[in-house]
């Protein structure tokens, strides 16, 4: 990634930058307070971070409408809680709690929202897309212009079950955005050494789908091409593919000390690159907020995930009868 200058004044509202940050911040600082829990032993099993891709749910987000649909892979909480998902709730699931999203029996990788229209993270690498092109043919089935983002790693995009995906979804003209969070390393292998044909998106270019790269560390950037995405798909154009180049900071999950890359590297992003900070700027530079105002927001957000982890804690466990329940369906649901 070249190193970003000093932005420019943007021409985003206050409002929209503000609430920008608070999102990122929220994900940031709720995730470093799960990888604290984990240390604590509150957490089991696999917990992947979030912490250096918050901007690209969060821009994404930002160009979806009521209604539009998102599937993703394990490394999910950012995702719930920028689609509006309760921190208390998926706090509550990551520690194994009854008041979970999943009556803590899904973890952190299986979290489900009808509500908010959140289909899951998924432990299998790449299982999600052809799930999320199975959400874009129902909407399609039904004559809605909804869409759904299906987001997947650098690594799940040399998958087989991908390329098929691709193939139908441009067969079928269905209205689905496939978003690749191209955080260049997958679980611990470089894109470089791993992948022939780095440029992920155009491989859709085969089926005749359009895409594009999109500057992952930038949540405008980010907004933008999203916007551009979801017209296309939303006018009944077809897939679109979305190569989003972004970074994670912390290993690929927290049992992974991440040694297949050097500290300088890691920090230098951090400390050129970084998709909080840069908005941060653009807030002071344009006069839309004080520094004093943004470290006020940051003590508002710590207080919500200092709160959502108190409510975890206290969340009693599920009962053992849980283990037999929420298996099957009772009926088959019919939606009009």
């Amino acid at each position: 990634m070249a190193t970003r200058k000093t932005p420019a004044k943007s021409n985003t509202s206050k409002e929209d930058l503000l609430h920008f940050y608070r999102q990122m911040l929220l994900i940031r600082r709720f995730e470093e307070k799960a990888g604290q829990l984990y240390g604590m032993g509150l957490i089991g099993g696999f917990c992947h971070l979030y912490i250096g891709q918050e901007a690209v749910v969060v821009g994404l987000e930002a160009a979806a409408d009521e209604g539009d649909k998102r599937v993703t892979s394990y490394r999910d909480h950012g995702h719930m809680l920028a689609c509006g998902m309760d921190p208390k709730g998926v706090m509550a699931e990551l520690t194994g709690r009854r008041d979970g999203y999943s009556k803590g029996k899904g973890g952190s990788m299986h979290m489900f929202s009808k509500e908010k229209h959140f289909y899951g993270g998924h432990g299998i690498v790449g299982a999600q897309v052809p799930i999320g092109a199975g959400l874009a043919l129902a909407d399609k089935y039904k004559g809605t212009d909804r869409v759904t983002f299906t987001y997947f790693g650098d690594g799940a995009a040399n998958q087989g079950q991908v390329a098929e995906t691709y193939n139908m979804a441009q067969l079928w003209d269905l209205p689905v955005v496939f978003v690749i969070e191209n955080n260049q390393y997958a679980m611990g292998t470089s894109v470089k050494r791993s992948t022939r044909s780095p440029d992920f998106w155009e491989r859709g270019a085969a089926y005749g789908i359009k895409g594009e790269a999109v500057d992952g560390m930038d949540v405008l950037a980010v907004k933008a091409a999203g916007e551009k995405a979801v017209a296309h798909c939303r006018s009944g154009k077809g897939p679109y593919i979305l190569e989003v180049m972004t970074y994670r900071y912390r290993g690929h999950s927290m049992s992974d000390p991440a040694k297949y890359r050097t500290r300088e590297e890691v920090q230098k992003i951090r400390e050129e690159r970084d998709a909080i900070e840069h908005v941060r700027e653009l807030l002071l530079q344009g006069k839309h907020a004080t520094d004093d105002e943004l470290k006020a927001i940051d003590k508002e957000i710590k207080s919500i995930v200092n709160e959502a982890a108190e409510f975890a804690k206290e969340s009693p466990e599920p009962d053992v009868s849980e283990l037999w329940t929420d298996i099957y369906a009772e009926e088959a649901p019919q939606e009009a």
